[in-house]
């Protein structure tokens, strides 16, 4: 059970690694894209209309990379937030589903006895429950950045 979740863990940390060195070296990449682009616009505008003119042309077009980027942001925050709670779901649920963990509840029911782990179960569910109300209370809200 530990080995699978170890496992899963090495392989997304390596995963997000390798994305975030190729996203980098991309950021990089259109940086100097843009910086090439704007000279070029630059110029010509300030060869044609003047020095304002090239600079407002230029601080547009910084202005509409700085609106994709924002949007592209946005959408992946987005799809990150969607991503985790669908995993979570199927976490828990794969998580009972084991039957390793089904083992440890039947040896723990025996050790214990169903008359001692009625209350038990009892107080947990109460737990979960205040646990899971304010969690949903909490995902309502927007988060601070």
């Amino acid at each position: 059970m530990f080995q699978r979740l170890i496992d899963d863990f090495k392989v997304t940390t390596g995963t997000a690694l390798r994305l975030t060195s190729l996203a980098a070296a991309t950021a990089l990449a259109l940086f100097v894209t843009t910086a090439f682009l704007c000279a070029a616009a630059f110029v010509y505008v300030l060869e044609n209309y003047g020095p304002v003119q090239a600079c407002l042309t230029g601080a547009a077009i910084f202005f509409v990379v700085t609106l994709i980027a924002a949007a592209c942001y946005m959408v992946r925050k987005r799809a990150i937030a969607e991503r985790a709670k669908e995993n979570a779901k199927s976490v828990a649920q794969t998580m009972l589903a084991d039957p390793m963990v089904v083992a440890a509840g039947l040896q723990i029911v025996r050790a214990i006895g169903v008359k001692r782990l009625i209350p038990i179960l009892a107080v947990g569910g109460l737990a979960l429950g205040f646990l899971a109300s304010r969690g949903t209370a909490a995902s309502d809200q927007a988060p601070a950045e």
